[in-house]
C-alpha cells in the first residue's frame, strides 16, 4: 500500500523570495569574510587585503564593487593627496552581522559534531 502524500505545514514563501536574495549576497566567494572584517570598523583596501589571507586584489575589488552596488558596503573617498578610500558597512550591511554570527555558530556545531544525529546500529 503506498504511503499517503502529506501536505507541507511550512508557510508559503514570501513573494519575491527575499531569502534567496539574501543568500545570493552572502553566497559569493569571500563575501562573508569581507563583511566580517568590515564589521569592526571602516577599512582601506590594503588593510582588507591583509585581513583576508588568500584573497587576490582582483577578487577583493570585485567583491567590494558587488557589495557596494547591493547597498551593503559604502565607499568613502577622503579628499587627500593621494586620495584615500575607505569601505564601511551600510546600515543594511550591519543587519547581516547577526545572520553571519548565527551561520558561524551552526557551522561550529557542525564541525564539532555536537548536533550530529546518533549513529544507528545495524542489527
Amino acid at each position: 500500500m503506498p504511503l499517503k502524500l502529506r501536505k507541507s505545514k511550512a508557510p508559503p514563501p514570501p513573494r519575491g523570495c527575499p531569502m534567496a536574495a539574501c543568500m545570493k549576497v552572502l553566497g559569493g566567494a569571500w563575501t562573508p569574510s569581507v563583511i566580517w572584517k568590515l564589521s569592526g570598523d571602516a577599512r582601506r583596501f590594503g588593510e582588507l587585503q591583509r585581513d583576508i589571507p588568500g584573497i587576490s586584489p582582483k577578487m577583493l575589488a570585485a567583491r567590494l564593487r558587488t557589495l557596494e552596488s547591493k547597498g551593503v558596503v559604502v565607499r568613502q573617498v577622503a579628499p587627500t593627496s593621494p586620495p584615500s578610500v575607505e569601505y564601511a558597512l551600510s546600515p543594511l550591511g550591519r543587519e547581516l552581522i547577526p545572520v553571519i554570527d548565527t551561520i558561524v555558530d551552526v557551522g561550529t556545531r557542525l564541525l564539532d559534531g555536537a548536533e550530529a544525529p546518533p549513529q544507528r546500529r545495524r542489527a
